[in-house]
């Protein structure tokens, strides 16, 4: 349900949530990056304006993002993932990052990070890897297409040429160092049986141990930004650190803002949202 206010009174209520607590918890989905400048993958016509060579073949994003193409066309498979990876490593995080990282250590970096993004842009800003959960995985770390191994390797010395008008890689592409199988990232994907789990596991136990860690009288401050409900990991997560918690869920998203009581709803951008309770933030100090 949204909280009946104004936009202005949304952002002043926001900002007293923030300057009173002593505890901070980022919940982020794939909305947080398109101020960056990262395509926006909602809806299929968003996708093939990303990647116009699927669109001929009529493959959209739920299609691709599939195990099954390492294995049948790794090259195509390469292209699509191949090319995100190179985007992201290319993009600058928002200046939100930065304000974010600013409500980080006025809580005395007491605060975790919960997001669906797959792109290492918290890492990339200055957050601690030791207070990130990545939900679906990261790009920052590759592993075996057939699970040889449970072993996971950084991506960091990874390059991926792309032909950019067929979206697909050539050669070298990524090979498990153990059985020479092609490797792909260590990601989540549709339909995935065989991703390595072991770090996001690792991550959970980090995050398990930080809400443990909380007293009962703990002021936390929960701040989700661009997370949808097509895939709602990251709201319900959200949703339930409130509960838990028992405080007021800010929520910003410009489409799917509504929220159960008690949430401030606020139906903008990302960085908008956070430049705008940045702004008052400061006026109330």
């Amino acid at each position: 349900m949204k909280t009946n206010c104004t936009d202005s009174e949304s952002y002043q209520k926001a900002a007293r949530i923030i300057r009173e607590a002593n505890a901070l918890l980022i919940t982020a989905g794939a909305g947080l990056g398109v101020d960056s400048g990262l395509p926006d993958f909602r809806g299929t016509e968003g996708f093939w304006r990303a990647y116009p060579a699927f669109k001929k073949k009529g493959l959209d994003f739920y299609d691709l993002a599939n195990p099954r193409w390492f294995k049948d066309n790794p090259r195509q498979a390469w292209g699509f993932y191949g090319h995100r990876l190179n985007l992201y490593r290319a993009t600058t995080p928002h200046a939100g990052f930065n304000i974010l990282l600013d409500w980080v250590r006025q809580v005395d970096n007491n605060y975790f990070v919960f997001t669906s993004n797959v792109d290492g842009h918290f890492q990339k800003s200055g957050f601690s890897p030791d207070r990130i959960l990545e939900c679906h995985g990261s790009f920052e770390f590759l592993q075996c297409s057939k699970t040889c191994t449970r072993q996971i390797w950084s991506s960091e010395k990874t390059k991926i040429q792309i032909d950019e008008e067929l979206f697909t890689a050539t050669a070298p592409i990524p090979q498990c160092p153990v059985c020479d199988a092609t490797a792909r990232p260590n990601i989540l994907m549709f339909g995935d049986s065989h991703w390595i789990e072991d770090y996001h596991h690792a991550q959970n136990q980090k995050y398990q141990q930080w809400l443990s860690s909380q007293s009962v009288n703990a002021r936390v401050a929960i701040v989700e930004i661009g997370a949808g409900t097509a895939i709602p990991t990251v709201r319900s997560e959200s949703e339930k650190a409130a509960r838990e918690f028992n405080q007021t869920l800010i929520r910003i998203n410009p489409r799917e803002n509504h929220g159960p009581d008690p949430c401030i709803s606020i139906a903008s951008g990302g960085l908008e949202s956070l430049c705008k309770i940045e702004n008052a933030l400061r006026a109330q100090t």
